[in-house]
């Protein structure tokens, strides 16, 4: 049976000259994640696993563990172009549950009351078993899906890749004006009843959390400005990748702002307006 992997479009904007930003929910194991961060077109945050619970993440991984596509033979090279065959494969996987096992039994134990140790360091043991879920942002898409759709890319990572390129494809992008803002994870009723300073807060505290939901399931609008609020607070020492995702479009197509062509990114918009008060922050926002 196939594995829960998916890749859907949050949100999918096109400038007036014709540049597209496209934003997107992807979900696939964490033994992969290394690879999609290589990616630094990509604007991405992620579900932390030092956030989530350790009962929580015991739960998730012993429910719906992460298991690779592709149970390819050893040989040389970066490719397994060659599967185990079936009585081997059933080995392998047996073996690999195993592992998942001594992971879980590491993690009950240094999470009971003898021990008591911070899910920082106990949930670590169980990621190469955890699925991830990430929101990327990117006006730049090519080079992503030209290498890691190509037949030698690791399946795992391929397999995400070719649900992520027929989202796009199938996508078709809004029409945004000079002036209007892509907002991720606003929903259609917030656009109409919230201002525009408050959808661009939301939708920052929205990405930094990888969901519209607070961490207690609901929607809360003052959370979300908490939220924002407490990534505002640390400064040029604080949280600003979440503020990359949200942009506007800019009136030159060849302009680059961080790594988004022909859109302003919020992060640097909002380090040019506050540089006396982040100053360590205000360079990036003139570079490219």
């Amino acid at each position: 049976m196939l594995m829960p992997f998916n890749a859907r479009i949050l949100l999918d904007s096109i400038s007036p000259a014709r540049i597209r930003l496209t934003t997107m929910e992807v979900r696939y194991p964490r033994f992969i994640h290394s690879e999609l961060m290589t990616h630094r077109n990509f604007s991405r945050n992620a579900a932390s696993s030092r956030a989530i619970p350790i009962r929580k993440m015991i739960d998730a991984v012993r429910s719906d563990p992460a298991m690779p596509l592709w149970w390819g033979r050893n040989q040389t090279g970066m490719q397994a172009r060659e599967e185990i065959d079936a009585p081997t494969r059933a080995l392998a996987e047996a073996e690999w549950k195993r592992a998942l096992d001594d992971a879980l039994a590491h993690a009950e134990r240094l999470s009971s009351s003898d021990i008591n140790l911070h899910k920082q360091l106990v949930n670590r043991i169980l990621e190469p078993f955890a699925w991830i879920t990430v929101i990327v942002t990117a006006s730049e898409w090519a080079n992503f899906f030209t290498q890691r759709t190509h037949e030698d890319a690791q399946p795992e990572l391929k397999h995400i890749a070719d649900l992520m390129l027929q989202a796009y494809r199938e996508s078709m992008p809004r029409s945004l004006e000079l002036g209007e803002w892509h907002t991720p994870l606003i929903q259609p009723d917030e656009e109409v009843r919230l201002s525009q300073d408050e959808r661009l807060q939301i939708s920052v505290a929205r990405c930094a959390r990888v969901s519209y939901l607070s961490h207690d399931g609901t929607r809360d609008h003052a959370k979300d400005i908490e939220l924002y609020e407490r990534l505002v607070g640390g400064g040029a020492n604080g949280h600003w990748s979440p503020f990359e995702h949200v942009a506007t479009p800019l009136r030159d197509a060849s302009k680059w702002s961080g790594n988004f062509r022909g859109w302003e990114q919020y992060r640097k918009r909002f380090a040019q307006e506050h540089a006396s008060t982040f100053p360590d922050e205000a360079p990036i926002a003139a570079s490219r």
